[in-house]
């Protein structure tokens, strides 16, 4: 079980608030239980490699408040929206006998051992995380989903994982599904059909042919200019010169 260090504050306006940011703090309460709340800070560096470890909001830790132990749930972390700093954390206090409602994260193990898995099929997740309600002395740090040996179309509920003691989902009066093995989902393009490959094909060679056909423009212009002149020389020949006539 980890262990925190914290300091009481008694801070009383934004201002205050702003300066424990700026000494490398995270603001933060520790409630539930018969005693009153109780406003805390911890260091910003160790909370920050505390909510690196996996499942940290479902682990219960030791806060250690000026000498005096205690055991929490961190609950909820605000993140600064511009640096994503966390900037205020809440704690719930662990009282034996007591139960808290939690959402425990559910873990998938021995997907190489799945059949299904190894054809093509693909898990699909439907809830990554459950809410249970847990006696606070034995709370699930995750839910394990074991896929050694499943095959396509078989289907996680959660009546087929096996809860600790005393333990029971919060959704009640189904067997809800935690998540599936499916079969591959395939798109095969559509095939042209072979008549369009013809006709376009046949669009095709009359094109070709209609440009081989048709005269090139520079001969157009040589050929026309060509008939032109004959035409004038002809015209030319049958006028006899003005110095002829008499």
């Amino acid at each position: 079980m980890s262990t925190l260090e914290a300091n009481i504050r008694n801070n009383k306006t934004s201002g205050e608030l702003k300066i424990i940011r700026k000494q490398g703090n995270v603001p933060g309460i520790v409630y539930g239980g018969s005693e009153k709340n109780q406003n805390v800070s911890v260091s910003i560096k160790v909370l920050k490699s505390l909510m690196e470890q996996e499942n940290f909001l479902s682990k219960i830790i030791k806060l250690k408040v000026d000498g005096k132990e205690e055991s929490v749930l961190p609950k909820d972390i605000s993140f600064d929206v511009i640096t994503d700093e966390p900037i205020h954390i809440d704690f719930l206090r662990v009282v034996k006998g007591s139960s808290v409602i939690i959402e425990i994260p559910v873990k998938f193990i021995n997907n190489e051992k799945s059949p299904g898995l190894k054809r093509g099929g693909v898990l699909n997740i439907v809830r990554r995380k459950v809410e249970l309600k847990c006696p606070s002395e034995n709370i699930p740090s995750e839910l394990i989903v074991d896929l050694d040996g499943v095959d396509i179309g078989h289907s996680f509920k959660i009546s087929s994982i096996k809860l600790p003691e005393n333990v029971i989902p919060t959704i009640t009066g189904r067997d809800f599904v935690i998540a599936t093995v499916a079969a591959p989902t395939v798109i095969k393009e559509p095939e042209k059909p072979a008549e369009a490959a013809e006709g376009e094909e046949g669009v095709e060679g009359s094109t070709d042919a209609q440009e081989a056909a048709a005269p090139k423009d520079g001969a157009d212009e040589k050929g026309g200019a060509e008939a032109e002149k004959k035409d004038t020389g002809k015209k030319d020949e049958g006028k006899k010169p003005q110095s002829e006539k008499k």
